[in-house]
């Protein structure tokens, strides 16, 4: 099990990216040359990295902890990734893999098979351009799942007996509604930048719940709606009126360093040392199997021309 730890400095790790298993936004993080994975904190932190070496590093596995808890873990050789983000050794044991077309039959690992048994839950996430998809989450994930989405409005649809049904569910509306299953980091992104107000969204959330709802009413299956309260974490991100930008640079070199102020999902608000008074929009998901440094970095200078944006 991850360990929490204070903002480390000096000090290199493998990145897994942002877990919101605690409850808030945390860098999960695999010490170099080896030990168990920690958790940093970084809300309202100054969190300043430099990316060292080239190329991408493999962020472990995942095994089951006990018949509904998933548990992450590092990669023992801290070896180079080869594929999804893994090496091949961790790759090979990674019984969780096969999660993804359970619902379609085949080989299953007997701790799969037991996870997939208890109850999983349906709901429809919308974000901040009014894009909306369908997804799933096993009760223990529950709240955490949709916490990471980046989502600005999210609804439970309704409770599934067990992972196979809902999934099998999940593509149903797919085909029926044309719903994606899932939205690229780069667009989650972008639409913050452009976010305005909330109302785009909100009249595309409430739109899409009521297909689904019809849809789910025409196969049968009870609805149980029940909406997902966005943590506070972003209620800034959420903020009309206060000005922001994309980041200027590429987090996946040199050095960076900044004062996270609002997050959703991996995407946070962030204010620079020499600037406090514009906001930063970043993916700090892109960290996602990079080697950094922690320490007292700081960004390069900005330039900003604000009637470009």
């Amino acid at each position: 099990m991850p360990v929490p730890i204070p903002m480390p400095k000096d000090t290199e790790y493998v990145c897994h990216g942002v877990t919101w298993a605690t409850g808030d936004p945390r860098l999960l993080l695999a010490p170099l040359p080896g030990g168990p994975l920690a958790y940093a904190e970084i809300m309202h932190q100054r969190l300043g990295f430099q990316v060292t070496g080239i190329g991408r590093w493999c962020t472990g596995r995942y095994r089951f902890a006990d018949t509904v808890c998933v548990e992450a873990l590092a990669c023992p050789d801290r070896a180079p990734a080869e594929q999804s983000g893994q090496c091949a050794r961790c790759a090979s044991r990674d019984d969780f893999r096969f999660a993804h077309q359970f619902q379609h039959g085949g080989h299953a690992p007997e701790a799969l098979i037991r996870y997939m048994a208890q109850p999983h839950w349906l709901y429809v996430a919308t974000f901040a351009d009014g894009t909306t998809k369908v997804g799933t989450a096993a009760e223990p994930r529950k709240r955490s799942r949709l916490d990471e989405q980046g989502a600005l409005f999210a609804t439970y649809l309704t409770k599934m007996p067990d992972g196979r049904a809902v999934r099998q569910l999940e593509d149903a509306l797919t085909r029926r509604l044309q719903l994606s299953q899932a939205i690229r980091a780069a667009a989650k992104l972008k639409a913050l930048a452009c976010l305005t107000d909330l109302a785009t969204a909100r009249a595309a959330h409430e739109h899409h719940v009521a297909r689904v709802t019809d849809a789910l009413d025409d196969m049968g299956v009870p609805s149980m709606l029940e909406a997902w309260t966005p943590p506070a974490e972003g209620s800034l991100l959420c903020t009309a009126g206060r000005e922001r930008i994309l980041y200027p640079h590429d987090l996946r070199e040199g050095r960076h360093g900044f004062t996270l102020v609002s997050c959703i999902g991996s995407q946070f608000l962030a204010v620079l040392d020499h600037d406090d008074a514009m906001g930063y929009l970043l993916d700090l998901g892109m960290l996602a199997g990079r080697r950094i440094t922690l320490g007292r970095f700081s960004s390069p200078g900005v330039e900003v021309q604000t009637t470009l944006f």
